[in-house]
Parts: C-alpha cells; sequence; structure tokens
C-alpha cells in the first residue's frame, strides 16, 4: 500500500493572491452537440440605469421593534415627514437598511414616533394579562435614528454584467442587495415574508392540509447576474403555515391523543403528553379572546400545575385563585380545568386558560409535516408547466408581486414582464449495455421519456442469492397467506431478469407483531438469531410490514450495524396485488444491494471522452451531501456521507462512507478522511490511484460556495496526500435540486400545438448554459429526467473548480449519460448518481441516529429563542465489515 506523508507549507493554487482560490471561468462560449429547442425560462430582465446613486442609511430604533413593528415605524416615518426625507419613498428590509434614490436633507436624522402598540413587558405579574380595565391601546414611544452609510452607483455592477468587465472582479454585492430590498418593498407590505418567498390569500385561499396547519400559496422571487444583464427570478411556491383557530381545536387537530378531548374534560395529562403538548405549542403567537385587545403573545411554555390549582398575585398583593377571578371578572367558568395553563413569559408567572387562547394568523409551520400533510402541500405546489407558467406571470403583472409599488418608478428600474426567451439543447440518449443469459446488449432509449423496459432482457450484472430469510411484522391472517405467492412470483422475477433468488429460505418465514418494531434489543435478538441460523453468512433479509413504521429506522441500523445483513423491506398492500412492475422494482434494488447492477453504457467513458479519459488511467467519481435536522431540532448532529465510484472505466458501484457532525454545521468536517479511506477502497478494488477525481457536491447555497470550495478541495488535496507523490487532478461542481429556475418549452407557431405543448415539460437530455446562466462561471442547467407530475425542476450544476479542463459538452455529455446508470430504475435520473447516493447515504446516517430520541433527553427544554450551544455529537455506530462495501443505502 502507498505510504503516508504529511504535506505542509503549500499554498492552495498558483494565482495573483497567495492563498486565493478563483471560482472556475466558463471554459468556452457554451456546448455545441444536441439539436435545438425554444424556451422560456422564469427570469425577468431588470434593467437599471447605472448612474442612479442610492443612498443607503443605517437606521436604529429602540427599544428594539418586532418586523411588522419596524415596517409600521418606517410607514409612519414616511407619511408624517417627507419633507425631511426630501420627499423620497425609501425601500426597507425591516431591520437596519434603508435605501433612497435621493439624498435625505441631513446625513444624520433623529425622531420619535409614538405608536398605539400595547407594551409586551407585564408591567405588573398580572396588570396587562387580566385586567379587564385595560386600555385597549397603550401608546408607546420610539426613538429612530437615521444615518447615511454609503452612497452607491451600479456602475461596477453594469461593469461585472457585461462582456468587459475585468475577469477578477467580484460580484458588486451592495448595489445588488439594494435593487433586491427594493423590489421586495411591495411584496413585503402586501404579504407575509417567509424568507425569500411571499404568501397571500390574493393568491388563493389557503387550503387545510390537515394536523393544525394549512398550506398558502405565494411566490419567490430573488434577484440573479446573469449572462442577459440582471434578471428577477419569480416561480410560484407553496408551504404550511399554523391554523389561526382555538388553542384548543388546534390541539386535537394536531395530536391523535387529544381527538376526543371535549369529551375528556375532566382527564389530565401523562407527563409524556404534557411534553408533546408543550413542543406543539412553544414559540407560536397566540391572542386571548375573553377581552378586547391587540395584543399578541408568545408561548413560552406549559405551567407545571393544572389550571384548577393556580393562584397569582394581584396589584395589592392579595392572592386570586385564577378560577375564581375569571368567574368574578369575566363571568366566564373555565372548562378545562385539568389542563395546564399557557405561560407566556419566561421570568414572571403569567398564565393564560387555554381555551381562551387563539392561534395568530400568518405563523409558517415550522415542525416536522406528517406524510399525509407533506403529499398534500405537494398536490397543492404540483402545476403542470402551462399552469404554472400562467401563474408567474400573473405575480408579474398582478397587485402584490414586485412591480405593483412604486418602486420601479422610484428608482428607475425597468422590470420587464415577459419571460425569458432562450434556446436550448437537447442531448442524444446514450446506447446502453443490458445483459442477456451471459451475452451484453445494447439498448438506445428511444422513448419520448427514454425509460427502457427490461421484458425481454436481463440486468447487466445478476447476483446468485442462495441464503436468504423473509420476515413479517404485523399483518392479517388474510395478507399473511399472500407470502408463499410473494416468494414465488418475486423468484420468478428475479429470474426473468437474470438474477437467482433461491426458491427456499434459509428458515421459514418469520412472523412477529408490529410492537417488536418499537423494541430494540429484542429486534435484535431476533435478527442475529436468523444470522445463526443461517451460519452467519446470511445474504439478504425481506422485511414485510403492515404499514410504514417508525421501527423502520431499528431495522436498518441493526441490520447493517450490528447484525450485517442487506435488508429490503415492503409493505403488505403491495403484495395483494404483485404488479410486475412492482416486482421489477423490488428485484433490482435487492440486486444493487448485494453487488449486481443493472445497466451500463455501452460505450465506455474513455470511447466517449477520449481526450479526457483511458483505459487504464482510472478516475473515480465521488459525491458528498450533508442532511441537516428539521428546523425545530435545536440538538441531533448533522450527517455527512461521501460515496465514491469502485469500478473503472464501468463506473456504476459506488461504497460510501456516513458521519455524524457538528449540529447544522454545512461544510464536511470529516472530508479528509473519507476520501482518503475511499481511495484506499478503490486502490484495493482496481490496483491503481485514480488519476483524476471528479467530486459532485450536493446541498451547497450559493452564499457558501466559495467558503465551501476553499475548506472542502483542501480536505481533498490533504487526502491525497497520504500517498507518495499522488496528485490527481481535481473538478469540483456542486450541483443544486433546491433553486427556482424552471424551463417551459416555448413554440412560435401556438396554434396548432398549443393544448398538447401547454401540458408538456421539456424533454429529457434538455441542457441551457447561455444567457439566463453566470456571466462569467462555469455553470449549466440539465433537465435529465422526464417529469411525470408537475413541472421538471433542471438541475444546476456549477464547477467551482476544474484542473481536468472539461469543455462545456464534454462535462454535459459526462453528467448526462452517467444519468442513465443509477441502479434502482430503468429510465433516466435528475441528479448525477453519486449526487443521488451521496444523499442516500447520508438519509440511512441520519435514521441510525434515530434511537428514541426522548431517552436522549431531546426534549429538555433548550428553547428555540436561546440556542444552547449543541452537544457533542455523538458518532454513528460503525457499519459491519460484509455491508461496508456494498451499496445497501441504495
Amino acid at each position: 500500500m502507498a505510504s503516508f506523508k504529511e504535506d505542509h507549507g503549500k499554498t492552495l493554487i498558483p494565482s495573483r493572491k497567495p492563498q486565493t482560490v478563483i471560482v472556475a471561468r466558463r471554459p468556452d462560449s457554451g456546448g455545441k452537440e444536441g439539436s435545438v429547442i425554444s424556451l422560456l425560462a422564469n427570469h425577468f430582465l431588470v434593467q437599471f440605469d447605472s448612474s442612479q446613486k442610492i443612498y443607503h442609511y443605517n437606521v436604529e430604533i429602540t427599544p428594539h421593534p418586532s418586523k411588522e413593528v419596524a415596517r409600521a415605524i418606517k410607514q409612519n416615518l414616511v407619511d408624517r415627514n417627507s419633507d425631511l426625507l426630501s420627499g423620497a419613498l425609501p425601500a426597507y428590509d425591516g431591520r437596519k437598511n434603508l435605501y433612497s434614490p435621493v439624498e435625505f436633507q441631513n446625513d444624520k436624522l433623529e425622531f420619535y414616533i409614538s405608536l398605539p402598540i400595547p407594551t409586551s413587558k407585564l408591567s405588573s405579574n398580572y396588570g396587562d394579562v387580566y385586567d379587564s380595565k385595560e386600555k385597549h391601546e397603550k401608546l408607546k414611544l420610539f426613538r429612530i435614528n437615521v444615518k447615511l452609510v454609503s452612497k452607491i452607483n451600479g456602475k461596477e455592477l453594469s461593469s461585472y454584467l457585461s462582456k468587459e468587465g475585468d475577469d477578477w472582479i467580484p460580484l458588486p454585492q451592495d448595489y445588488l442587495h439594494a435593487l433586491d430590498v427594493v423590489l421586495r418593498e411591495s411584496p413585503t407590505e402586501k404579504c407575509i415574508p417567509v424568507g425569500r418567498s411571499f404568501y397571500s390569500n390574493s393568491m388563493g385561499r389557503s387550503k387545510d392540509i390537515g394536523g393544525g396547519a394549512v398550506g398558502l400559496r405565494g411566490f419567490f422571487q430573488s434577484l440573479r447576474p446573469t449572462q442577459q444583464g440582471l434578471a428577477l427570478n419569480v416561480d410560484f411556491s407553496v408551504t404550511a403555515f399554523h391554523e389561526s383557530i382555538g388553542v384548543i381545536p388546534y390541539l386535537q387537530k394536531r395530536l391523535e391523543f387529544l381527538r376526543d378531548l371535549s369529551q375528556k374534560k375532566t382527564a389530565q395529562l401523562t407527563a409524556e403528553e404534557r411534553k408533546e403538548v408543550e413542543k406543539a405549542l412553544k414559540n407560536i403567537r397566540i391572542f386571548v379572546c375573553h377581552r378586547e385587545t391587540v395584543q399578541r403573545y408568545r408561548v413560552y411554555g406549559l405551567t407545571e400545575d393544572i389550571t384548577e390549582n393556580l393562584w397569582f398575585a394581584d396589584r395589592d398583593g392579595r392572592n386570586l385563585r385564577l378560577l375564581t377571578y375569571f368567574k368574578d371578572h369575566y363571568n366566564y367558568d373555565i372548562q378545562f380545568r385539568k389542563l395546564p395553563c399557557l405561560q407566556i413569559s419566561r421570568s414572571k408567572p403569567c398564565y393564560l386558560p387555554m381555551e381562551l387562547c387563539v392561534i395568530c394568523e400568518g405563523q409558517k409551520f415550522l415542525g416536522k409535516l406528517s406524510d399525509d400533510q407533506t403529499a398534500r402541500i405537494l398536490k397543492m405546489g404540483c402545476q403542470r408547466p402551462g399552469e404554472r407558467k400562467t401563474i408567474i406571470e400573473g405575480v408579474m403583472r398582478g397587485q402584490v408581486g414586485p412591480t405593483s409599488g412604486d418602486q420601479e418608478r422610484e428608482f428607475k428600474l425597468n422590470v420587464s414582464r415577459e419571460m425569458t426567451r432562450l434556446t436550448g439543447r437537447i442531448l442524444h440518449p446514450p446506447k446502453l449495455k443490458l445483459g442477456e443469459g451471459g451475452h451484453v446488449r445494447n439498448l438506445t432509449p428511444s422513448r419520448h421519456d427514454r425509460q427502457w423496459n427490461l421484458l425481454d432482457g436481463h440486468v447487466f450484472e445478476g447476483t446468485k442469492i442462495e441464503r436468504w430469510a423473509l420476515m413479517s411484522f404485523g399483518g392479517t391472517s388474510e395478507q399473511k397467506s399472500n407470502i408463499p405467492r410473494f416468494i414465488n412470483q418475486l423468484t420468478q422475477r428475479c429470474e426473468q431478469l437474470g438474477i437467482y433468488l433461491n426458491k427456499n429460505t434459509v428458515i421459514s418465514p418469520q412472523f412477529e407483531s408490529s410492537q417488536v418494531l418499537n423494541n430494540p434489543l429484542l429486534l435484535e435478538s431476533k435478527l442475529k438469531k436468523i444470522q445463526r441460523s443461517a451460519s452467519n453468512n446470511l445474504q439478504l433479509l425481506i422485511c414485510i410490514m403492515e404499514r410504514k413504521h417508525k421501527g423502520y429506522a431499528f431495522l436498518k441500523r441493526i441490520a447493517e450495524t450490528s447484525v450485517g445483513v442487506v435488508s429490503q423491506c415492503c409493505l403488505y398492500p403491495n403484495l395483494s396485488k404483485l404488479s410486475s412492475q412492482f416486482l421489477a422494482n423490488l428485484a433490482l434494488k435487492i440486486n444493487a444491494k448485494v453487488g449486481g447492477c443493472t445497466v451500463a453504457l455501452y460505450n465506455s467513458l474513455p470511447s466517449q471522452i477520449p481526450r479526457l479519459f483511458q483505459i487504464d488511467e482510472p478516475a473515480i467519481f465521488m459525491g458528498a451531501d450533508v442532511t441537516h435536522p428539521h428546523p425545530l431540532d435545536d440538538f441531533s448532529p448533522s450527517v455527512a456521507a461521501v460515496v465514491g465510484s469502485m469500478n473503472w472505466p464501468t463506473a456504476n458501484k459506488y461504497i460510501s462512507r456516513i458521519r455524524s457532525q457538528t449540529h447544522r454545521q454545512e461544510i464536511i468536517q470529516d472530508l479528509g478522511s473519507m476520501v482518503g479511506e475511499l481511495l484506499e477502497d478503490f486502490y484495493q478494488e482496481v490496483e491503481k490511484l485514480p488519476g483524476r477525481i471528479i467530486f459532485f457536491r450536493d446541498g451547497v447555497s450559493e452564499t457558501q460556495f466559495y467558503k465551501v470550495l476553499q475548506e472542502e478541495l483542501q480536505s481533498i488535496r490533504t487526502a491525497c496526500s497520504r500517498f507518495q507523490d499522488y496528485k490527481p487532478l481535481i473538478t469540483f461542481a456542486v450541483v443544486q435540486k433546491r433553486h427556482h429556475t424552471r424551463l417551459f418549452p416555448f413554440e412560435l407557431d401556438q396554434s396548432s400545438t398549443q393544448n398538447h405543448f401547454l401540458y408538456e415539460n421539456i424533454p429529457p437530455g434538455t441542457v441551457v448554459d447561455s444567457v439566463i446562466t453566470h456571466p462569467k462561471e462555469f455553470d449549466f442547467y440539465l433537465c435529465s429526467h422526464w417529469g411525470v407530475k408537475g413541472t421538471s425542476r433542471p438541475t444546476h450544476y456549477h464547477v467551482l473548480w476544474d484542473e481536468n479542463q472539461f469543455t462545456s459538452d464534454e462535462l454535459q455529455k459526462l453528467v448526462y449519460n452517467l444519468c442513465y446508470t443509477f441502479v434502482r430504475c430503468t429510465k433516466p435520473i435528475s441528479l448525477v448518481p453519486p449526487a443521488y447516493y451521496a444523499h442516500l447515504a447520508a438519509y440511512r446516517g441520519r435514521l441510525y441516529l434515530e434511537r428514541s430520541s426522548e431517552s436522549l433527553g431531546l426534549f429538555k427544554g433548550s428553547s428555540t429563542l436561546s440556542r444552547a450551544a449543541p452537544p457533542k455529537t455523538a458518532p454513528l455506530p460503525k457499519l459491519s465489515e460484509n455491508i461496508k462495501k456494498l451499496m445497501f443505502y441504495c
């Protein structure tokens, strides 16, 4: 094995500045291969006057207001002090930045404004919350300091966007940011802003998606530098909000165990239920309905005591019972006396009975959506291309969109109302290699959706599975009676596909109750028993479950880390119909997991891109991804995964490395050691180190590009320096699916094909690398799949570093061809496989962490308001040796 050595003191790359990395430039004027297609993109050209100065002011407001109040203050300022502001209508980001097209009277201005805002500080323990004699509104005084920070003009941005600009000047962020705030001003006033999106009932009524949540329609907007100039990217968007209803009905909808709460007024919550209720309500804003007030409160937690046991001291220090107080003051009998009250202050005891509280509207639902809720939200957001295009064009011409205010006129902007027209190219599909009873046969996917079928063909490499077992969890006796037929038909389907699955299991099928999935220790002992009965070399375990079960996570972790067996799960409802498609999909997954593969490229990569690849000079394709816990989880680690191809030149089998790392850390901490291990594995398989590393990094937002490139490129180099004199050529590309660029087919003569075309997605192989791409850097959009539902989302590939010096055509063709080699299906996928496998592997690592979160103290009152430093990251359990080199995660 190659020896390890330290490599000190190397600068990263020779460039104009030492120690800096410069992002790769586009190597040519774009690709040429493929047939031309006319397209529209949801980018709207923004023309700005580069001599127009924008005055950037810093705004300090004391006491510190919420964003809504800050906007009200700004509006008051503009309405009442127009002369001091030189008659300007400035744009405001709700925090500290104010942008004006003209200079104010003075560089420093100070204002005092009184607004009718109820004080949120509780002046006495109970004055505000309980006092029926409370004044309806109190005036609150704010001091506003406005100070000129800078005067910026658009000349640098103009020069950056023009082809003539110096190649090395960075993007002038300040002017771009100012214009971004300007174009968000009008939507911010009229809609509910969430991130870069805006939601409004004017785009269609909200829709109940169950569990106390509603789906609301809206739009996303973002300003982007592109080859055609500055463009506003506008897209349709949907998200979930908390339903604005009473807290009691909300809890009944949200938590299964409270469904019949109205019948159980005398029942108390168990400790476990109390935790769930607190978790569901924490940090949600509410208002009270027992008196008139505009006050809003944020739920801090629940009271320890139930409502009927609560007492408090009034202003005169007398002890009052809460129940009596509400009866005397409001003539209200509290019904749910056995429930705790809402506690709305961290420091003072301040209680509100749940039944008198209503959830404020316009609050984004941050919790994890259930499968049903997710399905309903996806359905709301699922528009065919023609419909989506109409909605987006409606936003650009409508009453709440970016052009609905006076900002364009004020700041001398001209925003196009028409989508960008451009031409793309449709790449030709590659010829594929399948098996045919030991022979190779070729096939070119010629259907419009580029799917091929295996009806009369074998997989490229079928495996032999001699020793396998079957376990059932739950199921009715009728469902269980389908098992012999299932085994029989699965073995037949495998045989048709060139995969050998023994007709007999090593032991007769094992039937367990679903409860076993809740008990990891019991589950482990049962799995180990089966493994022993197969002399410790079980190749496959098929598990059939009654329905989706959280014990799935336990099963995968135990099988892959403790027992050392590959498992395949399926659900009883699918066993009743046993369609040929279901059996084929199952067979392909099983084959891939135990070491086979579905398909290979007929013309190997060296014959397709001979300038870069040679048969005897291997290359490795790597994919990397990080998955983070959902937004309300302040505790769990993030999980990083890296995969690498292990066979050359076929390059269709990948093994993985998975690690947990600091909570929400985007940069992969252990990348060096993970890449180093994959290179060692590659060396063992191919007996040579790869001369080229093509690295696809998923899940990085544009703001992180530079940081990720700098740190992770260095980690990859460090990994290579473990081997004597080893300096492979590295290409580092970021892969993005979470962007909002959409492409629509465009027909000039729309009379004949109108209806057909409106609903069609762009064909697989559509690539765009001009007009809407980066003015200088090496990026392209590739839609490699056929969109069956909704509107296709092309994948955005952005090359940050390229020592292999790919041309546009070479890289686009490579990525598109690789998309045909994914093991789980017989069609091209939307994401280059190494990135997809890394995503699957990281997801698998996340499952390993799902022990029982309660036992790890997940809910120990760490509030989202004051996030404690996340605890030390628990390492993932180690994979079993006989699993490590298999694609168990696919």
